[in-house]
């Protein structure tokens, strides 16, 4: 069973779980404000009050699946709990870890290991958007609080980690697929500040790396990166 606690105030719950020595999986921290929150590659998450700042930590098993497949299970997790909060909404899934709504970002992950630990973070703007220089974001209009939305996410990651060690990896690909944009999409994936491919999207492999098919026919494999579409 989970274990949820709340504080009013944290720099990173990523950062505390990781921290936390007596921490164990299935347990949740969540913050009704970050004051050091991170995004990827670096960026600064910014709080808006009533959004959702909360991470659980996976204890990682000599048997499990390659720790980078976990991007799907987050994915997966965050875009069902949002359902079934607030449902009927036009969700997608980007690759690596965003949810969009109408095209525009509603919630990012960041997942960061330390060892044989991976503290996973959710980000999602249920209350309203952040003002963002480089990308357009979106709220769900304060149609549930971070408290009640927390142990609904809890519940899905816990029931897709399950399913993660137990049940064929390729199965949570295609469950991933169904949610995200099409194959065929174009795409520009920025490797880093100065490396830029474009192709369109071949799908993804069993532990989660992005396939981009080239204008020239060739396939490359992309394991980080950000995705414009």
């Amino acid at each position: 069973m989970s274990r949820i606690r709340i504080v009013d105030l944290t720099g990173s719950t990523n950062s505390d779980m990781l921290n936390d020595a007596t921490g164990q999986e299935g347990d949740w921290l969540i913050a009704r404000q970050q004051d050091a929150g991170r995004g990827r590659q670096g960026r600064t998450w910014v709080s808006v009050d009533g959004n959702f700042f909360g991470s659980t930590i996976v204890d990682l098993k000599p048997e499990d699946p390659p720790a980078q497949s976990l991007s799907l299970v987050a994915g997966l997790a965050l875009i069902e709990a949002i359902d079934i909060a607030v449902p009927g909404q036009a969700l997608m899934l980007k690759w690596p870890n965003d949810v969009l709504l109408l095209g525009r970002k509603l919630a990012g992950i960041l997942l960061e290991r330390q060892d044989d630990r991976i503290a996973a973070g959710f980000g999602v703007n249920l209350a309203g958007p952040p003002k963002l220089d480089d990308r357009q974001a979106a709220g769900l209009n304060g149609q549930i609080a971070p408290d009640a939305f927390a142990p609904l996410l809890a519940a899905s990651f816990a029931r897709l980690i399950n399913l993660w060690r137990r049940s064929d990896l390729g199965l949570l690909v295609q469950a991933w697929l169904a949610r995200a944009h099409p194959i065929g999409t174009r795409l520009k994936v920025h490797a880093s500040a100065d490396s830029l491919v474009a192709g369109r999207f071949d799908g993804l492999e069993r532990d989660g790396a992005l396939r981009l098919r080239r204008d020239d026919g060739s396939l490359e494999l992309v394991r980080a990166g950000d995705v414009e579409l």
